[in-house]
């Protein structure tokens, strides 16, 4: 395994922590004692602490990119279509994973509510590209309208994160399953 470099330490910890406990939650000199690395050390590689934390929402997002694309093949094959409801399988896999502590990029945005924040702006990135993924597996599946079943289906896993975050006794991606068949029924053609 590659020896990581002190900025790749910063951001692993400062993933760890802050999606364990909060962003706002956990002081710099606490993650500085952690990583072992001293003020001027971070200062070489972060202009501040919130300059750490759109690096750290950005390595969770690009991270996240890879291991979905990967999980979508394993789960579902090459079908758009397939892939489009595997996207509720893993995020029910997801959810009940131990440490699982909401959606880091709505955490970020919750802690970070005003818009101009640079980690509320990463963190919408990421959002949108999400559902840009989404247009792209329903234009490839023949979606009579790729955009608006997109924007829906990710209106739905995101009631979903939310939801179970305030009821972690709900079985939501059930209940999200079943709405996004609904919008499947509504945008695709049916298969022969």
């Amino acid at each position: 395994m590659p020896t990581l470099s002190m900025r790749e330490k910063l951001i692993q910890a400062g993933h760890e922590i802050f999606y364990r406990e909060g962003f706002l939650a956990v002081g710099l000199d606490r993650l500085l004692n952690e990583v072992g690395c001293s003020k001027q050390t971070f200062y070489n590689h972060f202009e501040s602490k919130d300059d750490l934390i759109v690096a750290v929402i950005d390595h969770h997002h690009e991270w996240w990119s890879k291991e979905l694309t990967e999980r979508l093949m394993r789960t579902a094959g090459p079908n758009p279509r397939d892939q489009i409801l595997a996207v509720f399988d893993i995020t029910e896999e997801i959810l009940n994973e131990p440490d699982y502590r909401g959606c880091i990029y709505i955490n970020a945005a919750v802690e970070f509510p005003l818009p101009h924040h640079p980690a509320h702006q990463s963190a919408r990135k990421a959002k949108a590209d999400g559902v840009e993924m989404l247009r792209e597996l329903a234009e490839r599946a023949g979606a009579s309208n790729p955009e608006a079943m997109a924007q829906e289906i990710d209106m739905i896993i995101e009631g979903a994160l939310v939801t179970k975050q305030v009821s972690p006794e709900s079985d939501v991606m059930a209940i999200a399953r079943r709405a996004a068949e609904t919008l499947i029924e509504k945008y695709l053609p049916t298969t022969v």
